[in-house]
């Protein structure tokens, strides 16, 4: 019995208690998380950042945050002024308030229902009411139209959202649907006015290829008159040498007599050249006979 005195007993009980309890009396919260603990089931006013956290009261329950960015995409039919009903994919980027994080467990609970509670019912209000804003359906194809709706969206959501500890960054439009026969009406306009814009460059074709004809034609007509011009000078040219040896041969009998002699001239220097007489009396002999045959 002296083996197991009280003191070892004590000693020995409370080994295993500090044993059972010491991974309680420390918490580490992972990386983009926050914290927040109850005791009793009444929630601490502190949120615990990510980290170790030592030492902590062993009888706190711990509720952990995710808060990292997350998004949430909805689709949802917008109404607008025609009564025309359009689908609007909208993505939207967010993430919780570290520091409302007891407050979101108090009042709100988990992730979920604090995206269910709060960011989703919102978002479609605030889409619906937008519409009603757009005169007509195909408006949403509009620049100007999705950036009103965006800003619009992004400023009512993060001034509803920011004490219920959601932080807004940013919200986007993803796509837009129009009804079914806007969408057919618009396709058949744009066939319309690409066909517009083919028949245009068509007709400039033709008229460029027209326009080059007639440049081809003109050069061709300028080429020809000044052709024309040449030839009639040339023309000009030898009338007036043929008129002036026709005036020379009528006033002067002895210039066919001259151009006969130089003709001969020429000829008595060629060895195979033949000469011809008609008469060798004639003042104008002319080439008849053969004078070197024997």
């Amino acid at each position: 019995m002296d083996r197991f005195s009280p003191k070892m007993i004590v000693l020995v009980i409370g080994i295993f208690i500090f044993i059972l309890f010491f991974n309680k009396l420390y918490k580490t919260i992972p990386a983009g998380h926050v914290g927040v603990v109850t005791l009793f089931g009444k929630v601490k006013s502190e949120s615990y950042a990510e980290g170790l956290h030592i030492p902590v009261n062993p009888l706190y329950k711990w509720y952990l945050y995710d808060a990292r960015q997350k998004t949430h995409m909805e689709t949802a039919a917008v109404p607008t002024q025609d009564q025309l009903q359009t689908k609007v994919d909208v993505s939207v980027q967010y993430h919780i308030d570290g520091n409302l994080a007891p407050k979101i467990l108090k009042e709100t609970g988990d992730m979920e229902n604090l995206q269910n509670v709060h960011l989703v019912p919102k978002l479609r209000s605030l889409l619906r009411e937008q519409g009603k804003s757009i005169k007509r359906a195909e408006d949403f194809f509009l620049e100007e139209t999705q950036t009103r709706l965006q800003l619009s969206l992004e400023e009512s959501l993060k001034e509803y959202c920011q004490d219920k500890g959601l932080v807004i960054q940013a919200v986007l439009i993803r796509d837009i649907t129009l009804p079914t026969f806007i969408s057919t009406a618009i396709e058949a306009k744009k066939e319309r006015e690409q066909a517009v814009e083919k028949q245009k460059a068509e007709l400039e074709r033709f008229r460029t290829e027209q326009q080059q004809l007639v440049a081809a034609a003109e050069a061709q007509r300028k080429a020809a008159e000044e052709d024309a011009a040449r030839r009639r000078v040339i023309a000009d040219v030898q009338a007036y040498e043929i008129e002036k040896i026709v005036k020379a041969t009528g006033n002067s009998p002895t210039y066919v007599q001259l151009q006969a002699l130089e003709t001969l001239k020429i000829m008595s220097k060629d060895p195979a050249a033949k000469i011809y007489f008609i008469d060798g009396q004639s003042s104008t002999p002319l080439p008849l006979l053969h004078m070197n045959e024997k």
